[in-house]
């Protein structure tokens, strides 16, 4: 008899269970709105960058219980449900007092919910009867075997609502107290924990004596001042992190704090800007090829300024932004080398028949003054030289595809921005030259990395470096940047690259749509801009001559160095004064502020005369294209 009463029990278990189990595949807990959460944006040190919305508008975040301060863990599961870690799912004890309340009003009076309990009304949210508090019942079983309890706390986290269109407890955090919940104070945590109970009601915003009430109750104690009004929600880069919306966590190259610094230039750069005009901004981590900082348009100020466009991914014209890899082919190819000698006179390319910007020409310079002074007839020669076609070829094998007018070939006009291209394809490409000459599209994503592929030779790259490292103009600023400005037909776009040692940047100007800003240039617009970017990146090292620091081989003993004078010297004026070089390959070529002087080829040294007091910048060339440079004063003669 008893065996027979055993064999009935397990075979009556066997077949509840087999029920059960049949009856949880049938109808499973229905995890949809978990799964729609937003996007959380995080700098490559995981500061929340900008937080996008869930679909419907609701700020909703997947928080795991291990990214939670445990003063909040200790305090929700003290308050809500101190059987937690033991329970099956259903407290039997607080449920039986609640159902019995329950079921003599008619109506739920009292919860006796556990967390799995509040987890599932989270999870399919149904009107507040004891019919619902039987099947809260059935799916907290259904979750507590299909789920850990650190991922039931998940569930409770995520979905826990925080008043008007805040759901769980990162929204919450940061909404009311501007910071991650990993960093929750104890009395802070309290508030979080007391407001799901009633999340209208107890809002502080709204109801702060209500919700100090029970937030004192839960601390235990007098837990200060309450939060007046919602914090607003972190939303950097928005026109370019909108774009990585979906997954629920991006890690980004961003850096906050360089970004909230980008953003404060820009607004403080828009307000003065001619109507209708925006402007993009990009900084990168040169030899990561990783954007660190980026704004784009006109965030809401005034109509046309693209507020909501991506002008870091819009295709413009680039003006004579593209000469630099001009010389660097030709430097590559051996066609020229920074102290060549160029025509800058009137000259016919079949039926093209191109002019200065100021209208004038300049005669015979070098090619390095030549590059400095962005002369369009030398850039248009070496263009003719090189081939067009095999220049915008170039660009394309190492990843840039230039945008062509429709049926259109490459033809000379492209060194004069007879193309199109982005920000963030150009601010690559500069970066190219601040390294080994290799380019890389710009990394936004963490993981989305792509190799470099060859574009110059590094010699070739160190040269153009050489040749463009010069003081921002009306500055005495030696820091060892080189820039270029660009300026398209009409001044619809005003351009500015630069770039050091370890940080390649860019700055746009124009409007939006396209029209005219008529007397606008990259120089007098742009480059000003450029310069105080570079004010918010640290000085590259010195001494570190970008043509030597870029080159392949790396700097040896027998490498180009300007011996005397050294850099930021400050000379007397009364005489003249002999500037030595040691290294790099004869013959050597002399320069002052860009012009060259008289020199023996054989020597390693000349004879200057200051014209008089002021600052001046020096450069030695050699003929392999290695330069060095010094910025000194001359003080007035005695």
């Amino acid at each position: 008899m008893r065996r027979r009463l055993l064999r009935w029990t397990l075979a009556a278990l066997l077949g509840f269970g087999l029920a059960a189990l049949a009856l949880d595949r049938a109808f499973p807990p229905d995890l949809s709105r978990l799964a729609q959460t937003g996007t959380e944006i995080i700098d490559r040190q995981g500061r929340t960058v900008a937080l996008l919305p869930a679909p419907g508008g609701v700020w909703r975040f997947h928080t795991e219980a291990s990214e939670v301060a445990p003063a909040f863990i200790d305090a929700l599961i003290r308050t809500e449900d101190r059987q937690f870690w033991h329970h099956p799912g259903v407290n039997p004890l607080a449920l039986l007092r609640a159902l019995a309340q329950d079921l003599r009003a008619g109506r739920v009076v009292s919860g006796g919910s556990t967390l799995t309990m509040q987890a599932a009304r989270l999870l399919e949210p149904r009107p507040r009867t004891v019919r619902s508090k039987l099947i809260e019942i059935a799916r907290a079983l259904q979750l507590e075997v299909r789920f850990s309890k650190s991922e039931i706390l998940s569930i409770w986290l995520t979905l826990a609502p925080y008043g008007g269109n805040l759901e769980g407890l990162r929204a919450g955090s940061l909404a009311w107290f501007g910071t991650s919940p990993r960093l929750l104070e104890p009395a802070q945590a309290a508030l979080l924990v007391a407001i799901p109970r009633r999340p209208e009601a107890l809002r502080p915003d709204r109801h702060p004596d209500r919700a100090r009430l029970l937030r004192d109750r839960i601390l235990g104690g007098d837990g200060g001042e309450m939060p007046a009004a919602r914090v607003k929600l972190p939303r950097h880069a928005p026109q370019a992190v909108a774009a990585l919306a979906g997954p629920p966590r991006v890690a980004t190259t961003l850096d906050l704090p360089l970004q909230e610094a980008l953003e404060r230039l820009a607004a403080d750069r828009l307000a003065d800007l001619p109507d209708r005009a925006s402007l993009a901004l990009l900084i990168a981590d040169a030899p990561a090829r990783e954007i660190r900082a980026l704004v784009s348009g006109g965030g809401g100020r005034g109509e046309g300024r693209g507020g909501f466009l991506d002008l870091t991914r819009a295709v413009r014209s680039p003006g004579s932004a593209l000469k630099p890899f001009i010389y660097g082919l030709a430097f590559q190819d051996g066609l020229a080398a920074p102290e060549t000698v160029l025509d800058d006179t009137p000259r016919r390319f079949g039926h093209y028949a191109p002019e200065d910007f100021d209208r004038s020409f300049a005669g015979e310079v070098t090619a390095a003054e030549a590059l400095r002074r962005s002369l369009n007839l030398p850039a248009v020669a070496l263009l003719d030289r090189i081939g067009p076609q095999r220049f915008a070829a170039s660009l394309q094998a190492a990843g840039i595809k230039l945008r062509l007018p429709p049926g259109a070939d490459p033809s000379l006009p492209l060194a004069l921005g007879g193309a199109g291209i982005t920000l963030r394809q150009l601010a690559g490409l500069y970066a190219s030259i601040a390294t080994d000459g290799a380019f890389a599209p710009l990394a936004l994503r963490a993981e989305e990395h792509r190799a470099a592929l060859p574009l110059l030779a590094p010699r070739a790259a160190a040269a153009v470096a050489g040749v463009l490292t010069q003081p921002f103009p009306d500055t005495a600023d030696s820091s060892g940047v080189a820039w270029k400005t660009g300026t398209s037909w009409g001044g619809r776009d005003a351009w500015a690259l630069g770039f050091d040692a370890h940080h390649a940047a860019a700055v746009w100007i124009g409007r939006p749509d396209g029209t005219p800003l008529p007397g606008a240039t990259g120089r007098s617009l742009a480059l000003p801009m450029l310069a105080r970017v570079f004010g918010l990146l640290p000085p590259a090292p010195r001494p570190s001559p970008p043509s030597l620091r870029r080159d392949a081989t790396g700097i040896s003993a027998d490498a180009l160095r300007l011996l005397f004078p050294p850099p930021d010297a400050v000379l007397a004026g009364d005489g003249p004064v002999v500037l030595r070089a040691m290294g790099g390959r004869r013959p050597l070529t002399f320069l002052v502020d860009g012009a060259p002087l008289p020199a023996d080829p054989a020597r390693r040294e000349v004879a200057w005369t200051p014209a008089g007091a002021g600052f001046y910048r020096l450069t030695v060339l050699d003929a392999g294209g290695s330069a060095a440079h010094a910025s000194v004063r001359v003080r007035p003669a005695e």
